[in-house]
């Protein structure tokens, strides 16, 4: 079992330097064989959503782990996320007590905000299409009800997702708990230095999703009757492959590596036990600094972000959309 560093949060709790991303797992015999692959690896940090659909899934194989006394509750780290349709101050006890009612868990270690703007909410975590409506949100009035989630023992620590600095930064201002973490895409194509820093400057642990880029992206586009977009192939960049030869490693590995290196949290999804034992194995080496540097210089930025939640117009078109104009 591999041995895993941890990130001290604000409120004194710590985080595994390295998550399972469940984002796109919804095939249930898949996931669950994911699942246990990547517990009896040694991973104790599982992130998913509401909008993943599979929290009841995730909740089930836990509770198996826990009953059975492989692992104890306190050895895991569970982040899930309040929906667009749960953006609005009415709801947010509504969607965690659903959240941890199908995870089967009494608490929440992380529960995050995961997306600044605000839709209508017809019974159903996301509102269909050509039903959906953007909604005026008051995103301070929502986080006071976060707070509430705290106060009332539902989660242990409260985060954003998704969310820009200036956002981040009226969070901070207003704030009686401020947010522990903010989640974001971050790879070697799209590094988001800045935004970076400034939470780090703010003792906010960063975490990223698409680590490795998101091949898989444009088959979910098409679930959604979009079509598809160029993709960062981050793991076929000749730099990255260079590095990973150097080292003995994987590309996968390198790029985790690279974001462990800026003290950011990554959260690789993968299906394939193989795959998955390989990503938490990425502890026993460290990147020199011209190998450093060398990644550095792939940052592309805006242009290579892969998921703008522009998949739903309304939503691009919110005050509330944080991500800027892609150059």
């Amino acid at each position: 079992m591999a041995t895993i560093a941890y990130k001290k949060m604000l409120g004194g709790q710590k985080m595994p330097a390295i998550g399972l991303g469940t984002w796109m797992s919804t095939d249930e015999q898949e996931l669950e064989r994911a699942l246990n692959a990547a517990l009896e690896a040694g991973y104790r940090h599982i992130d998913t959503a509401t909008v993943y659909f599979n929290e009841e899934l995730i909740g089930r194989v836990l509770s198996k782990w826990i009953s059975s006394g492989k692992i104890r509750r306190e050895e895991l780290f569970i982040t899930t996320k309040l929906p667009v349709a749960g953006v609005h101050e009415d709801r947010v006890e509504l969607f965690i007590k659903k959240s941890l009612e199908d995870l089967q868990l009494d608490y929440l270690d992380l529960y995050l905000i995961h997306f600044p703007v605000a839709s209508n909410y017809v019974g159903a975590p996301i509102t269909p299409p050509d039903q959906l409506k953007v909604e005026n949100n008051d995103l301070l009035a929502v986080w006071k009800k976060m707070e509430e989630q705290v106060d009332a023992g539902r989660t242990k620590a409260i985060g954003l997702s998704n969310f820009n600095q200036k956002q981040v930064e009226r969070i901070l201002k207003n704030c009686r708990i401020p947010p522990a973490c903010l989640q974001v895409e971050l790879h070697v194509s799209l590094q988001q230095k800045e935004l970076v820093d400034y939470c780090h400057k703010n003792d906010i642990v960063v975490v990223a999703y698409s680590p490795l880029g998101n091949p898989s992206y444009n088959n979910f586009l098409k679930t959604v009757g979009q079509d598809g977009k160029e993709l960062p192939n981050n793991l076929q960049n000749p730099v990255v492959k260079s590095i990973a030869n150097k080292y003995n490693k994987s590309p996968g590995q390198v790029l985790l590596r690279f974001l462990i290196e800026r003290n950011i949290v990554p959260i690789p999804k993968s299906v394939t036990p193989k795959r998955i034992e390989e990503n938490l194995n990425v502890f026993d080496f460290s990147l020199d600094l011209e190998d450093m540097e060398k990644l550095r210089e792939l940052d592309r930025g805006e242009i290579a972000r892969i998921c703008d939640f522009a998949f739903f117009p309304p939503l691009k078109n919110a005050p509330e959309y944080p991500f800027s104009s892609q150059l």
